[in-house]
């Protein structure tokens, strides 16, 4: 049998794979994040770049320690048979360094491709639970509304599962991954505040008492405090826009936040004129000091994994100066 649902370890601290890095620099960056003391690299899935599975194989066969993490594969985009077939692969090659996560998908993206459920809370909940049995070489569940797995099982499995977490932002959608999921991804920004009141929604219905909870956070990091909150503002032009509203319900400055985003004229300006207290709580950017002390809140609030996603035009470079907020290893 399997290893089952192994507890998260606590204090982790990831790094992003930049989705734009030239594809000659993706694996001497996962070499040098592994060099530099990251625990985790997350690959991301967004439409019209690179597949995630695609990455993750050879980023795995390219280092030895690190863990990396798929955040995330949309439900909607592959048969879950197939799907666990991948994943139960590459985590017995890789064994206990492999994260899945799955989620809805932007809707927008999904829409074009084709492959937005009418029912997307329906979708990823048999899906996840589907997922996880066939991953761990059990009889696929009684068919659903939407997957349809019924008895397939797999003859490869391996030795420790990975954990499947679900990147979702939504109240209903983060209460289904405390059903059926072993924890939950938050994308960018994960203020503090954020993260409670997401595993508020989680607890609701708690599937494991001991989730992974990782978050995302465009950082920058540099001797100087302004240089790092100036090289940051880029890599949070997004964040003031619909989808990402559940990120600022929680903030006390959620009403200021919104009409600051109403009076700019697009979303470059928006983050260029922000107060930089708003950029020091929906980022991990400053001294490698306040970087530390941004990821220990993370930390504390329920994370068990802070992955910091590199800002500015050399990801390379920007890697090192991140490596900067590591606190040493024993």
């Amino acid at each position: 049998m399997p290893e089952s649902d192994r507890n998260p370890a606590r204090g982790r601290v990831g790094v992003m794979l930049p989705r734009d890095l030239p594809v000659r620099d993706v694996l001497p960056f996962a070499r040098r994040a592994e060099e530099l003391g990251f625990d985790q690299m997350w690959v991301v899935e967004d439409l019209g770049w690179r597949g995630g599975l695609a990455q993750a194989g050879p980023a795995l066969a390219s280092t030895t320690r690190i863990t990396v993490g798929i955040g995330i594969m949309p439900a909607g985009a592959r048969n879950v048979c197939f799907a666990a077939m991948e994943l139960a692969t590459l985590a017995q090659l890789y064994p206990g360094r492999l994260i899945a996560g799955i989620g809805h998908g932007m809707p927008d993206w999904m829409h074009q491709a084709g492959a937005w459920p009418a029912s997307p809370l329906t979708l990823i909940r048999e899906y996840t639970t589907a997922l996880r049995l066939l991953i761990r070489g059990e009889p696929g569940p009684a068919d659903g509304r939407y997957v349809r797995c019924e008895g397939v099982v797999l003859t490869e499995t391996p030795d420790i599962v990975p954990p499947v977490i679900l990147g979702v932002r939504g109240p209903k959608s983060q209460a289904v991954a405390g059903e059926v999921a072993d924890g939950l991804l938050l994308a960018e920004p994960a203020a503090p505040v954020y993260i409670s009141s997401s595993l508020q929604h989680m607890n609701g219905a708690p599937h494991t008492s001991s989730p992974e909870v990782v978050t995302y956070d465009a950082a920058a990091v540099d001797d100087d405090e302004d240089t790092a909150l100036a090289r940051v503002r880029d890599g949070l032009t997004a964040i003031g826009e619909p989808a990402w509203a559940a990120h600022i319900d929680p903030l006390p400055f959620a009403a200021q936040f919104r009409e600051h985003r109403a009076a700019c004229a697009d979303a470059r300006t928006f983050a260029r004129t922000m107060p930089a207290d708003w950029v020091r709580q929906l980022s991990i950017a400053g001294t490698p000091a306040q970087a530390r002390e941004a990821i220990r809140a993370r930390h504390a609030a329920g994370a068990t994994s802070v992955v910091l996603t590199p800002t500015g035009p050399d990801p390379l470079a920007s890697l090192d100066s991140l490596a900067r907020a590591l606190d040493p290893r024993p």
